[in-house]
C-alpha cells in the first residue's frame, strides 16, 4: 500500500494518533475508572497533589486535615468522599 493510500484509509477513519477509536459522535473514548483497591501503586504514599487537594477539600468541608500517612488509594477514596460533601467534582 502506498503512503497516500494508507493516508486515505486512516484519515477521518475514527482513529487518533494513539490508535484509539472514537464513537460515531466523534468523542474520544476514555479508559474506565479503576477502583483504588485494584491499583498496583495504591499502597504507596499519597502524592503531593493529592495531599494539597485533600487539604483544600477538608477545609471547605469543615473537617480536619487528613493524616500525613494516607496511601494513594485511601487518599483517592477520601477525595471522592469530600468532593460529594463539598459539591466539587460534579
Amino acid at each position: 500500500m502506498t503512503d497516500r493510500a494508507q493516508e486515505s484509509t486512516t484519515a477521518g477513519g475514527g482513529a487518533d494518533d494513539t490508535g484509539d477509536t472514537a464513537p460515531a459522535g466523534g468523542a474520544a473514548v476514555g479508559s474506565p475508572e479503576k477502583d483504588p483497591a485494584d491499583w498496583t501503586t495504591g499502597d504507596e504514599p499519597m502524592t503531593g497533589p493529592q495531599k494539597s487537594y485533600l487539604e483544600t477539600l477538608s477545609q471547605q468541608a469543615g473537617r480536619e486535615a487528613p493524616p500525613e500517612d494516607l496511601s494513594k488509594a485511601d487518599a483517592s477514596r477520601l477525595i471522592d468522599e469530600l468532593q460529594e460533601v463539598t459539591g466539587r467534582g460534579q
